[in-house]
């Protein structure tokens, strides 16, 4: 079943949901089980990171001469703009174009890839040397980690993890349903620049300020659902008797609205202080990124009173809550979007 839309926003951004049911539960299978595989083509964000950093020089110009936040703004603007004119130009080619559609929309989702590196990332900080550990999850996280040990990593990797399935699957999975392959690369454009210039760093405080609150607003209302989505990830596991590995309880959409309050980011600590209740361990803290402490509050049960630490069966159960949760969110999704809720 297909619902023709002739307007103006279907033209500029068709394979959204209401143009082509099937786009986005094909990419969200093979992401599933395919993750990102080797291909002879480099993956579209590394073109996207490309692009950002032949930007920076002449933005570097522009900040010197006191205009930071406006060459930020305009690099993410414009590379928001060459990105998504691009899957538009690749998506309209003749026979070829519904196969790039059905690629462009799996690329821009990093469930799989997040899961699996998750899964080798907790294989390493609690099975391997502590210097490999900690090499492996610096690839993940950009905070310091030289100091940390073992139960401290795996802490690290559980805020990592809990945070990135809003950034990895809720949305770009809520763009790719709202304005198709166009939307969800415009989304993943600004979140590159947020992910490769969002620090609160003197280098990057001014550069850096567009994309991260372009990042901040475009993932606002995914970031929201991430609280229901897990919550009713529970409840279905309770309700149906399945295995649940996480032994945590629900705190209430209050509690977990009021800690998630507390962090700098105004998306990061939802998703965060769900998981850390359902697992029953605390997140985030104080962290070191770049030389710099920053000071974060604790999510999730108090740590006197949580059952232990990120043990690796903790992690376990947290790439098992995400996973799951990912079916169900991207199940509501789905059929919000099919029956026009």
């Amino acid at each position: 079943m297909t619902v023709a839309l002739s307007s103006p926003l279907s033209t500029l951004f068709p394979y959204a949901m209401w143009d082509c049911w099937w786009l986005a539960p094909v990419a969200l299978a093979l992401d599933a089980l395919l993750a990102d595989p080797r291909l002879p083509w480099p993956h579209p964000v590394v073109l996207v990171g490309r692009l950002l950093r032949a930007l920076e020089t002449p933005a570097r110009r522009l900040e010197r001469r006191g205009a930071g936040k406006a060459a930020g703004l305009a690099c993410v603007l414009l590379l928001a703009c060459c990105t998504g004119l691009s899957a538009r130009l690749l998506i309209a080619l003749p026979f070829v174009g519904p196969v790039l559609a059905v690629y462009l929309a799996w690329a821009g989702l990093a469930l799989g890839c997040l899961l699996k590196t998750g899964a080798e990332a907790a294989d390493k900080v609690w099975g391997a040397p502590l210097s490999e550990a900690r090499r492996t999850v610096s690839m993940l996280v950009s905070r310091d980690v030289s100091r940390m040990d073992s139960p401290v990593l795996a802490k690290t990797l559980a805020d990592t993890l809990s945070e990135n399935f809003t950034d990895a699957f809720l949305a770009p999975w809520f763009w790719l349903l709202a304005a198709g392959p166009v939307g969800l690369w415009c989304y993943k454009a600004v979140s590159t620049a947020d992910s490769m210039w969002g620090y609160k760093t003197e280098l990057w405080r001014d550069l850096g300020w567009a994309g991260a609150r372009g990042d901040d607003m475009l993932a606002f209302i995914p970031a929201r659902l991430s609280v229901p989505v897990l919550w009713l990830t529970d409840i279905l596991v309770r309700l149906f008797h399945l295995n649940r590995p996480w032994r945590g309880r629900w705190p209430g959409f209050r509690l977990v609205s009021r800690q998630a309050d507390g962090m700098h980011s105004p998306n990061s600590g939802l998703p965060m202080t769900a998981c850390a209740w359902l697992c029953d361990a605390p997140m985030a803290g104080p962290s070191v990124y770049f030389g710099e402490l920053v000071e974060k509050p604790w999510l999730g049960p108090p740590r006197e009173s949580a059952g232990q630490d990120w043990d690796a069966g903790r992690l376990r159960a947290l790439l098992s809550l995400l996973k799951r949760a990912a079916c169900v969110g991207g199940g509501l999704y789905f059929f919000s979007y099919f029956f026009r809720l």
